[in-house]
């Protein structure tokens, strides 16, 4: 079942989250599910294999950016991944998904309004094109671009003190090399994690 393997997984990556988040983390990949039949948002389609790939691997990355309270943008945010896993764990969080396709947007949204996730704001923007009041504490992206492509088209929504966080699967050496010094300070950290039988690596860029 996948509401045992998500509290698994939870217990496993030391996040102890009330059941409404739980059950609010398994209404949403209900939700891709259904909207999956028709829009094709993933090419995962099992439910507990969502649960591994979707909803473990985007709350892994708390075990290296977690805080009190954050603003978080999720650029290319295609079905909410991982912006709304995230701001379902961490509701003192401000989380914006990010996202070009208007499809994918309306999904969203959809979401965002059947979860009640009253911390997330819907963009439906070109990454280069969105140009928000204020920077964001993190700037995340899964499976977005290459990194010197996804720095340089995000670099100007980071916030001072912000960083530039990029999910990635075996240790990303020639893109490490790639990017330019002027964009800061580079960490790239290997993230575990539960039911994924695959290397998962957290790069992030720092102020310089």
């Amino acid at each position: 079942m996948p509401d045992l393997t998500l509290d698994a997984g939870l217990s496993a990556l030391g996040l102890d989250l009330p059941a409404t988040a739980r059950q609010s983390l398994l209404d949403y990949i209900t939700l891709i599910g259904k909207w999956n039949q028709v829009h094709n948002l993933t090419a995962i389609r099992e439910p507990a294999k969502m649960v591994t790939h979707h909803l473990l691997d985007s709350l892994a990355v708390l075990q290296r950016i977690d805080a009190p309270e954050q603003r978080l943008l999720d650029v290319g945010s295609g079905a909410g991944l991982p912006g709304i896993p995230l701001a379902i764990a961490r509701p003192q969080w401000a989380v914006t998904v990010l996202d070009s396709n208007h499809k994918k947007g309306v999904f969203l949204q959809q979401a965002v309004a059947a979860l009640g996730l009253r911390n997330v704001q819907v963009v439906v923007e070109r990454v280069e094109a969105f140009r928000p009041a204020a920077g964001f504490d993190i700037v995340i992206s899964r499976a977005f671009s290459d990194l010197a492509e996804f720095a340089e088209l995000a670099k100007h929504l980071r916030a001072p003190g912000g960083a530039l966080l990029a999910m990635k699967g075996v240790y990303p050496y020639e893109e490490v090399l790639q990017l330019s010094p002027e964009l800061g300070t580079v960490e790239v950290s290997r993230l575990t994690v539960p039911g994924v039988d695959a290397e998962r690596h957290l790069v992030r860029i720092g102020e310089a």
